[in-house]
């Protein structure tokens, strides 16, 4: 019950450091030398999606492996609570919540005091839009979109697949999560190559997506936020996102928030149009990004309590 407790406080201690030997970051080297000795430009379609699939399931079965070997590690040490600290530290390196919200308040700083050109900059780092021509209602659009969806993907599915199968499931998660944002883009080099990666990984957010719609919406309730319109809006809108998971987090806080998120955004120079999740009763300010992180934090502490308990009913019932 203590490690996602703890994994939360060390996250708001020390938030997620950029560091060579971050797991995430090992799990991305060994994914760009696998890729190396993988990938084929002259191969089929066929055998490239092979290829891929296969670097997946190297990359999945070695990182649960070797948190596996870990764990027996630690146990021989028969110290528990040093297994609880490692456990924990870990599990904190999986979630972002600190980190989330960082990047969402200097953008809202840079909106306050009228620094446009830095805010676009700053959402550029964590967007894939072009940002170079957003004005002040597209940044936080950006911003909140990012938020909302990153809840998901950054937190709640890793708090998910620890409250199932513990911290190797958690990390398999994040490499899941790794493999889609380095190898499942739809251009000419990852259209097959990386289509494995990404159904795998919308196939591991799918439950932790339509929960943490309903989280989103307990979380509108505790900040008097509107959650009916977010109920309405989920149930609504979730499905219009391009990503079957997507639309879930970003449809519900649009809706609590009362504003409409999605429309046009510019990839690479190429406009494309997203299609509108929620209504505009309000316009879009920078204060909606403080909003969101309220969300997100509020979103994340929920989860959290609900980890825990679920985690102590299961060693409970083990014992």
């Amino acid at each position: 019950m203590i490690t996602p407790l703890l994994a939360f406080l060390l996250d708001m201690l020390i938030g997620d450091p950029h560091v060579s030997f971050h797991p995430v970051a090992l799990i991305g080297k060994l994914i760009a030398r696998l890729e190396v000795f993988f990938y084929s430009p002259e191969a089929s379609k066929g055998i490239q999606f092979t290829l891929g699939a296969i670097l997946v399931m190297v990359v999945l079965v070695l990182t649960y492996d070797l948190i596996c070997v870990a764990l027996v590690g630690l146990g021989y040490l028969q110290n528990s609570y040093l297994s609880w600290f490692v456990q924990a530290l870990i599990l904190s390196l999986m979630i972002c919540p600190r980190s989330l919200a960082q990047a969402g308040w200097e953008i809202y700083k840079c909106l306050r005091q009228h620094q446009v050109e830095t805010a676009r900059s700053k959402v550029g780092q964590i967007v894939g839009r072009d940002t170079e021509q957003l004005n002040e209602a597209e940044i936080t659009r950006a911003t909140v979109e990012t938020i909302a969806e990153n809840t998901v993907d950054g937190i709640l599915s890793p708090l998910f697949f620890f409250a199932i199968g513990g911290l190797p499931l958690a990390v398999v998660y994040r490499a899941v999560n790794t493999l889609d944002s380095m190898i499942a883009y739809k251009n000419d080099r990852y259209i097959y190559f990386g289509r494995f990666a990404a159904r795998v990984d919308d196939i591991f957010n799918y439950i932790p997506a339509r929960m943490g719609a309903l989280l989103f919406i307990a979380a509108a309730f505790l900040l008097q936020y509107d959650w009916r319109l977010a109920w309405h809006t989920m149930r609504r809108d979730a499905v219009k996102h391009p990503s079957p998971n997507g639309g879930y987090a970003e449809a519900t806080a649009a809706g609590a928030l009362g504003i409409r998120l999605g429309g046009y955004n510019s990839y690479f120079g190429r406009k494309t149009f997203r299609a509108y999740m929620g209504e505009a009763f309000f316009s879009l300010v920078p204060y909606h990004i403080m909003q969101c992180i309220y969300l997100m934090y509020t979103v994340t502490v929920l989860a959290v309590i609900l980890t825990a308990f679920y985690r102590l009913g299961v060693v409970g019932l083990w014992n």
